[in-house]
């Protein structure tokens, strides 16, 4: 059973909870689907053959006190004489460049990936790793956390704040402002200057009007059911995220994407 809360933060009485938080917590499993499915994310590239070596360079051989790589030909500076069209020198090819062909993709089970998937919902009705993952939620008592349906319903994102603050995840949301990491790399020049840290994340049902706040708070991230995914309930494959359920997310569970005890007793009968 689980406390469905309003948007005050009161108690309005209780829901079963559906099968899929009976599942058993494998966090090995979570882990490697999480690891296969981020494959699907890559973008395939490659490099032009030719590149480094389109050049007329060729090496001057021995007896003139000089290496013997390729060098390019001509007179005067800049180029002439240079080390050209071999790896390692300044303008020349790359020695073992990534090739388009490469297979990036890794495949999954399919109950292997739907153990994971139910595995990781169950997972957020454990407070211990809710807390292991560094969200403060030492004001919230009961997990998972479960809200009436009157947060789909919200369009503004200081209503969303303050349902927010009105759970206690206040603490959760400071974290989250404050945390900001500059990371090292390339990454700084590509327009990823910041890192921020993740706070809650809100779990409703299809086409609700909440859906379109999502990341309108610092950490904060709103996903309907048909969208969800283990690469939102664990990111880094780091178990677990601090979720939020509202009381139709929590039925819809009942037939999307849960049918693990299904496929489990399928299994036995065929033993």
């Amino acid at each position: 059973m689980a406390k469905v809360l309003d948007l005050n933060g009161a108690d309005t009485g209780d829901l079963e909870l559906p099968v899929i938080f009976d599942t058993p917590i494998r966090l090995d499993i979570i882990r490697k689907v999480y690891t296969n499915l981020s494959s699907h994310r890559f973008r395939r590239q490659g490099r032009y053959p030719a590149a480094g070596e389109i050049v007329s360079a060729e090496s001057r051989n021995t007896g003139l006190g000089m290496a013997r790589i390729a060098r390019a030909r001509g007179e005067g500076f800049p180029r002439a004489g240079q080390a050209a069209g071999v790896a390692g020198v300044r303008h020349g090819r790359v020695a073992h460049p990534p090739v388009s062909w490469k297979i990036l993709f890794k495949k999954i089970n399919k109950k292997e990936k739907i153990l994971g998937f139910c595995s990781a919902v169950a997972a957020t009705a454990n407070k211990n790793l809710v807390e292991q993952r560094g969200h403060k939620v030492s004001n919230i008592l009961h997990f998972p956390l479960v809200v009436s349906n009157d947060i789909e319903n919200i369009q503004k994102t200081s209503e969303l704040e303050k349902a927010l603050l009105s759970l206690n995840l206040g603490p959760d949301l400071e974290r989250a402002r404050t945390i900001r990491r500059i990371p090292s790399g390339k990454s700084r020049m590509r327009g990823r200057s910041r890192r921020t840290a993740l706070s809650a994340m809100l779990v409703v049902d299809n086409n609700c009007p909440v859906s379109r706040l999502s990341d309108s708070l610092p950490g904060v991230s709103v996903r309907t059911i048909s969208e969800l995914s283990v690469l939102d309930l664990a990111p880094g494959a780091n178990p677990i995220r601090l979720t939020i359920y509202s009381k139709n997310a929590i039925e819809s569970f009942n037939n999307v994407k849960c049918r693990y005890h299904e496929i489990m007793e399928v299994s036995e009968l065929n033993d």
